[in-house]
Protein backbone atom coordinates (compact mmCIF):
# COMPACT_ATOMS: atom_id res chain seq x y z
CA UNK A 1 0.00 0.00 0.00
CA UNK A 2 1.47 3.60 -0.79
CA UNK A 3 0.93 6.18 1.58
CA UNK A 4 -1.74 7.76 0.16
CA UNK A 5 -3.72 4.53 0.28
CA UNK A 6 -2.82 4.19 4.27
CA UNK A 7 -4.13 7.46 4.65
CA UNK A 8 -7.52 7.12 3.11
CA UNK A 9 -7.85 3.98 5.02
CA UNK A 10 -6.96 5.45 7.96
CA UNK A 11 -9.70 8.22 6.94
CA UNK A 12 -12.56 5.48 6.19
CA UNK A 13 -11.40 3.59 10.11
CA UNK A 14 -12.00 7.35 11.74
CA UNK A 15 -15.27 8.12 9.93
CA UNK A 16 -16.75 4.84 10.38
CA UNK A 17 -15.94 4.79 14.35
CA UNK A 18 -17.53 8.53 14.72
CA UNK A 19 -20.47 7.93 12.54
CA UNK A 20 -21.48 4.13 14.42
CA UNK A 21 -20.72 6.09 18.34
CA UNK A 22 -22.73 9.60 16.68
CA UNK A 23 -25.95 7.47 15.11
CA UNK A 24 -26.26 4.96 18.32
CA UNK A 25 -26.00 7.89 20.15
CA UNK A 26 -29.15 10.02 18.71
CA UNK A 27 -30.89 6.20 18.28
CA UNK A 28 -30.46 6.08 21.83
CA UNK A 29 -31.93 9.62 22.49
CA UNK A 30 -35.14 8.50 20.49
CA UNK A 31 -35.62 5.65 21.92
CA UNK A 32 -34.99 7.91 26.17
CA UNK A 33 -36.87 10.27 25.25
CA UNK A 34 -40.73 10.36 24.84
CA UNK A 35 -40.72 14.18 23.59
CA UNK A 36 -38.26 13.57 21.24
CA UNK A 37 -40.73 10.58 19.67
CA UNK A 38 -43.69 12.66 19.60
CA UNK A 39 -42.36 15.28 17.63
CA UNK A 40 -43.27 14.79 13.70
CA UNK A 41 -39.34 15.47 12.48
CA UNK A 42 -38.56 12.58 15.25
CA UNK A 43 -39.34 10.33 12.45
CA UNK A 44 -37.39 11.43 9.21
CA UNK A 45 -34.33 11.68 11.98
CA UNK A 46 -35.19 7.99 13.01
CA UNK A 47 -34.78 7.26 9.26
CA UNK A 48 -32.13 9.24 8.69
CA UNK A 49 -30.23 7.76 11.52
CA UNK A 50 -31.24 3.89 10.29
CA UNK A 51 -30.13 4.97 6.64
CA UNK A 52 -26.66 6.38 8.28
CA UNK A 53 -25.97 3.45 10.29
CA UNK A 54 -26.86 0.95 7.74
CA UNK A 55 -24.53 2.37 5.74
CA UNK A 56 -22.00 2.16 8.36
CA UNK A 57 -21.76 -1.38 9.13
CA UNK A 58 -22.72 -2.34 5.58
CA UNK A 59 -21.13 -0.16 2.56
CA UNK A 60 -17.73 1.17 4.45
CA UNK A 61 -16.15 -1.57 5.83
CA UNK A 62 -16.43 -3.18 2.20
CA UNK A 63 -14.77 0.00 1.04
CA UNK A 64 -12.07 -0.21 3.25
CA UNK A 65 -11.26 -3.67 2.43
CA UNK A 66 -11.60 -2.57 -1.55
CA UNK A 67 -8.87 -0.26 -0.17
CA UNK A 68 -6.86 -2.34 1.59
CA UNK A 69 -6.74 -5.39 -0.74
CA UNK A 70 -7.37 -3.16 -4.33
CA UNK A 71 -10.13 -5.68 -5.24
CA UNK A 72 -13.71 -6.88 -4.94
CA UNK A 73 -14.02 -7.91 -1.23
CA UNK A 74 -16.20 -11.06 -1.16
CA UNK A 75 -18.47 -12.64 -3.61
CA UNK A 76 -20.52 -11.21 -6.18
CA UNK A 77 -23.46 -11.97 -4.51
CA UNK A 78 -22.11 -9.68 -1.60
CA UNK A 79 -21.05 -6.80 -3.61
CA UNK A 80 -24.42 -6.52 -5.71
CA UNK A 81 -26.17 -6.82 -2.53
CA UNK A 82 -24.37 -4.33 -0.88
CA UNK A 83 -23.97 -1.89 -4.54
CA UNK A 84 -28.34 -2.28 -3.94
CA UNK A 85 -27.93 -0.90 -0.57
CA UNK A 86 -25.78 2.03 -1.31
CA UNK A 87 -27.59 3.57 -4.03
CA UNK A 88 -30.61 3.23 -1.79
CA UNK A 89 -29.29 4.53 1.13
CA UNK A 90 -27.63 7.41 -0.49
CA UNK A 91 -30.82 8.47 -2.22
CA UNK A 92 -33.38 8.12 1.03
CA UNK A 93 -30.63 9.75 3.11
CA UNK A 94 -30.96 12.66 0.81
CA UNK A 95 -34.41 12.56 0.49
CA UNK A 96 -35.18 12.59 4.56
CA UNK A 97 -32.95 15.98 4.68
CA UNK A 98 -35.29 17.42 1.76
CA UNK A 99 -38.44 16.10 4.06
CA UNK A 100 -36.86 17.95 6.94
CA UNK A 101 -36.22 20.92 5.51
CA UNK A 102 -40.08 20.90 4.53
CA UNK A 103 -40.63 20.40 7.89
CA UNK A 104 -38.57 23.31 8.91
CA UNK A 105 -40.58 25.56 6.08
CA UNK A 106 -44.12 24.62 7.35
CA UNK A 107 -43.12 24.99 11.28
CA UNK A 108 -41.89 28.46 10.38
CA UNK A 109 -43.56 29.86 7.75
CA UNK A 110 -47.10 28.53 8.55
CA UNK A 111 -46.57 28.18 12.38
CA UNK A 112 -50.31 28.44 13.33
CA UNK A 113 -51.61 25.20 11.00
CA UNK A 114 -47.97 23.44 11.37
CA UNK A 115 -50.12 20.79 13.49
CA UNK A 116 -52.86 20.48 10.52
CA UNK A 117 -50.18 20.33 8.22
CA UNK A 118 -48.05 18.00 9.50
CA UNK A 119 -49.05 14.93 11.24
CA UNK A 120 -47.76 11.62 11.51
CA UNK A 121 -50.13 10.67 9.03
CA UNK A 122 -47.98 12.84 6.43
CA UNK A 123 -45.09 12.34 7.42
CA UNK A 124 -45.55 8.70 7.01
CA UNK A 125 -46.69 9.40 3.91
CA UNK A 126 -43.63 11.36 2.96
CA UNK A 127 -41.53 8.59 4.09
CA UNK A 128 -43.59 5.74 2.19
CA UNK A 129 -42.43 7.70 -1.02
CA UNK A 130 -39.12 8.46 0.17
CA UNK A 131 -38.68 4.63 0.41
CA UNK A 132 -40.51 3.89 -2.42
CA UNK A 133 -38.35 6.24 -4.95
CA UNK A 134 -35.40 5.18 -3.24
CA UNK A 135 -35.67 1.58 -3.93
CA UNK A 136 -36.54 2.19 -7.51
CA UNK A 137 -33.39 2.75 -8.72
CA UNK A 138 -31.49 0.10 -7.33
CA UNK A 139 -33.88 -2.27 -8.58
CA UNK A 140 -33.41 -1.26 -12.14
CA UNK A 141 -29.70 -1.04 -11.95
CA UNK A 142 -29.93 -4.70 -10.29
CA UNK A 143 -32.50 -6.11 -12.94
CA UNK A 144 -29.82 -4.62 -15.68
CA UNK A 145 -26.57 -5.86 -13.71
CA UNK A 146 -25.56 -2.40 -13.08
CA UNK A 147 -24.10 -2.93 -9.90
CA UNK A 148 -20.81 -4.04 -9.46
CA UNK A 149 -17.13 -3.41 -7.95
CA UNK A 150 -15.41 0.24 -9.04
CA UNK A 151 -11.80 0.16 -8.94
CA UNK A 152 -12.06 3.94 -9.02
CA UNK A 153 -14.04 4.78 -5.58
CA UNK A 154 -12.79 1.04 -4.74
CA UNK A 155 -16.82 0.24 -3.40
CA UNK A 156 -19.94 -1.41 -4.93
CA UNK A 157 -22.07 0.59 -6.47
CA UNK A 158 -23.40 1.20 -9.79
CA UNK A 159 -20.92 0.16 -12.16
CA UNK A 160 -21.61 -0.59 -15.85
CA UNK A 161 -19.19 -3.54 -18.05
CA UNK A 162 -20.78 -4.05 -21.02
CA UNK A 163 -19.87 -1.50 -23.82
CA UNK A 164 -23.18 -2.15 -25.29
CA UNK A 165 -25.42 -0.65 -22.60
CA UNK A 166 -23.28 2.53 -22.08
CA UNK A 167 -25.98 5.12 -23.61
CA UNK A 168 -28.84 3.29 -21.54
CA UNK A 169 -26.17 3.43 -18.17
CA UNK A 170 -25.47 7.16 -19.27
CA UNK A 171 -29.14 8.31 -19.31
CA UNK A 172 -29.76 6.06 -16.07
CA UNK A 173 -27.06 7.79 -14.43
CA UNK A 174 -28.43 11.30 -15.43
CA UNK A 175 -31.74 10.47 -14.22
CA UNK A 176 -30.95 8.92 -10.63
CA UNK A 177 -28.58 11.67 -9.99
CA UNK A 178 -31.40 14.45 -11.38
CA UNK A 179 -33.99 13.00 -8.96
CA UNK A 180 -32.22 12.47 -5.74
CA UNK A 181 -28.97 15.08 -5.68
CA UNK A 182 -30.54 17.80 -7.36
CA UNK A 183 -33.86 17.55 -6.48
CA UNK A 184 -32.86 17.36 -2.88
CA UNK A 185 -30.28 20.16 -3.34
CA UNK A 186 -33.31 21.94 -4.94
CA UNK A 187 -35.98 21.56 -1.73
CA UNK A 188 -33.31 22.29 0.95
CA UNK A 189 -32.48 25.81 -1.15
CA UNK A 190 -36.11 26.50 -1.62
CA UNK A 191 -37.32 25.53 1.46
CA UNK A 192 -34.60 26.72 3.68
CA UNK A 193 -34.05 30.09 1.82
CA UNK A 194 -37.64 30.97 2.68
CA UNK A 195 -37.10 30.33 6.59
CA UNK A 196 -33.99 32.43 6.50
CA UNK A 197 -36.06 35.44 5.02
CA UNK A 198 -39.05 34.68 7.48
CA UNK A 199 -36.14 34.56 10.46
CA UNK A 200 -34.65 38.10 9.00
CA UNK A 201 -38.08 39.74 9.10
CA UNK A 202 -38.95 38.90 13.20
CA UNK A 203 -35.32 39.65 13.55
CA UNK A 204 -35.48 43.17 12.06
CA UNK A 205 -38.77 43.74 14.06
CA UNK A 206 -36.99 42.68 17.58
CA UNK A 207 -34.07 45.03 16.09
CA UNK A 208 -36.81 47.93 16.17
CA UNK A 209 -38.30 47.46 19.25
CA UNK A 210 -34.61 47.05 21.36
CA UNK A 211 -33.47 50.04 19.58
CA UNK A 212 -36.61 52.45 21.04
CA UNK A 213 -36.23 50.57 24.14
CA UNK A 214 -32.46 51.46 24.40
CA UNK A 215 -33.29 54.89 22.97
CA UNK A 216 -36.48 55.48 26.34
CA UNK A 217 -33.77 53.88 28.94
CA UNK A 218 -31.46 56.94 28.89
CA UNK A 219 -30.15 56.15 32.38
CA UNK A 220 -29.50 52.87 31.14
CA UNK A 221 -25.19 51.22 31.66
CA UNK A 222 -23.39 51.28 28.50
CA UNK A 223 -22.40 47.67 29.33
CA UNK A 224 -25.95 46.60 29.08
CA UNK A 225 -26.86 48.28 26.20
CA UNK A 226 -23.29 46.98 24.48
CA UNK A 227 -24.85 43.79 25.16
CA UNK A 228 -28.16 43.97 23.94
CA UNK A 229 -26.16 45.47 20.54
CA UNK A 230 -24.17 41.98 20.66
CA UNK A 231 -27.06 40.39 21.47
CA UNK A 232 -28.80 41.67 18.10
CA UNK A 233 -25.87 40.71 15.95
CA UNK A 234 -26.11 37.01 17.31
CA UNK A 235 -29.24 36.81 16.90
CA UNK A 236 -28.97 38.02 12.98
CA UNK A 237 -26.08 35.60 12.84
CA UNK A 238 -27.52 32.83 14.17
CA UNK A 239 -30.41 32.06 11.57
CA UNK A 240 -28.09 32.16 8.72
CA UNK A 241 -25.10 30.11 10.17
CA UNK A 242 -27.60 27.00 10.92
CA UNK A 243 -29.23 27.00 7.15
CA UNK A 244 -25.44 27.52 5.83
CA UNK A 245 -24.63 25.14 7.24
CA UNK A 246 -27.59 22.47 6.68
CA UNK A 247 -26.84 23.40 2.87
CA UNK A 248 -23.06 23.84 2.90
CA UNK A 249 -22.60 20.34 4.12
CA UNK A 250 -24.93 18.85 1.72
CA UNK A 251 -23.16 20.42 -1.02
CA UNK A 252 -19.65 19.68 0.35
CA UNK A 253 -20.39 16.01 0.98
CA UNK A 254 -22.30 15.12 -1.82
CA UNK A 255 -21.32 17.22 -4.83
CA UNK A 256 -17.68 16.06 -5.27
CA UNK A 257 -18.60 12.28 -5.49
CA UNK A 258 -22.20 12.95 -7.99
CA UNK A 259 -19.36 14.99 -10.04
CA UNK A 260 -17.43 12.66 -10.14
CA UNK A 261 -19.45 9.96 -11.12
CA UNK A 262 -21.20 12.41 -13.88
CA UNK A 263 -17.82 13.28 -15.47
CA UNK A 264 -16.56 9.64 -15.61
CA UNK A 265 -19.23 9.16 -18.15
CA UNK A 266 -17.17 10.77 -20.54
CA UNK A 267 -14.43 8.88 -22.35
CA UNK A 268 -12.31 11.98 -22.82
CA UNK A 269 -11.46 12.95 -19.14
CA UNK A 270 -9.40 10.37 -16.99
CA UNK A 271 -10.20 11.00 -12.63
CA UNK A 272 -7.31 9.77 -10.73
CA UNK A 273 -7.90 6.73 -8.03
CA UNK A 274 -6.90 8.65 -5.24
CA UNK A 275 -9.64 11.43 -6.01
CA UNK A 276 -11.83 8.93 -6.70
CA UNK A 277 -11.86 7.46 -3.27
CA UNK A 278 -11.39 11.42 -1.69
CA UNK A 279 -14.91 11.86 -3.27
CA UNK A 280 -16.17 8.73 -1.96
CA UNK A 281 -15.11 9.64 1.52
CA UNK A 282 -16.25 12.52 1.27
CA UNK A 283 -20.00 11.20 0.85
CA UNK A 284 -18.99 9.08 3.64
CA UNK A 285 -18.83 12.06 5.91
CA UNK A 286 -22.30 13.07 5.45
CA UNK A 287 -23.23 9.73 7.70
CA UNK A 288 -20.60 11.67 10.31
CA UNK A 289 -21.71 15.03 9.75
CA UNK A 290 -25.90 14.26 9.92
CA UNK A 291 -26.32 13.44 13.29
CA UNK A 292 -24.38 16.84 14.90
CA UNK A 293 -25.64 18.84 12.63
CA UNK A 294 -29.73 17.25 12.41
CA UNK A 295 -30.04 16.51 15.99
CA UNK A 296 -27.08 16.04 18.79
CA UNK A 297 -26.07 19.74 19.07
CA UNK A 298 -29.83 20.67 19.58
CA UNK A 299 -30.73 21.85 23.04
CA UNK A 300 -33.41 18.96 23.56
CA UNK A 301 -31.07 16.10 22.53
CA UNK A 302 -28.32 17.56 24.37
CA UNK A 303 -29.99 17.38 27.52
CA UNK A 304 -31.32 13.64 26.69
CA UNK A 305 -27.84 12.32 25.90
CA UNK A 306 -26.46 14.59 29.21
CA UNK A 307 -29.04 12.26 31.11
CA UNK A 308 -28.68 9.00 29.40
CA UNK A 309 -24.67 9.60 30.38
CA UNK A 310 -25.59 11.23 34.04
CA UNK A 311 -27.84 8.12 34.69
CA UNK A 312 -24.97 5.43 33.37
CA UNK A 313 -22.43 7.10 35.68
CA UNK A 314 -24.57 7.01 38.54
CA UNK A 315 -25.62 3.50 38.47
CA UNK A 316 -21.83 3.06 38.05
CA UNK A 317 -20.97 4.23 41.02
CA UNK A 318 -23.70 2.73 43.22
CA UNK A 319 -22.60 -0.41 41.81
CA UNK A 320 -18.88 0.79 43.05
CA UNK A 321 -19.78 1.99 46.40
CA UNK A 322 -21.75 -0.96 46.93
CA UNK A 323 -18.67 -2.98 46.03
CA UNK A 324 -16.54 -0.71 48.50
CA UNK A 325 -19.02 -1.59 51.27
CA UNK A 326 -19.33 -5.14 50.73
CA UNK A 327 -15.24 -5.33 50.91
CA UNK A 328 -15.23 -3.37 53.33
CA UNK A 329 -17.90 -5.62 55.50
CA UNK A 330 -15.86 -8.61 54.25
CA UNK A 331 -12.65 -6.99 55.82
CA UNK A 332 -14.24 -6.52 59.20
CA UNK A 333 -15.33 -9.97 59.62
CA UNK A 334 -12.25 -11.63 58.81
CA UNK A 335 -10.38 -9.10 61.59
CA UNK A 336 -13.50 -10.17 63.76
CA UNK A 337 -12.54 -14.15 63.71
Amino acid sequence: MSIWEVILAFVVVVLMLVALLANVLVLLCFLYSADIRKQVPGLFILNLTFCNLLMTVSNMPLTLAGIIYKSQPGGDQICHIVGFLETFLTTNSMLSMAALSIDRWIAVVFPLSYHSKMRYRDAALILSYTWLHSVSFPIVAASLSWVGFHHLYASCTLYNKRAEDRTQFVIFTGVFHTLSFLLSLVVLCFTYLKVLKVARFHCKRIDVITMQTLVLLVDIHPSVREHCLEEQKRRRQRATKKISTFIGTFILCFAPYVITRLVELSSVVHINSHWGIISKCLAYSKVVSDPFVYSLLRHQYKKTWKDIINKILKRSSINSSALTSESHNRNMLQVND
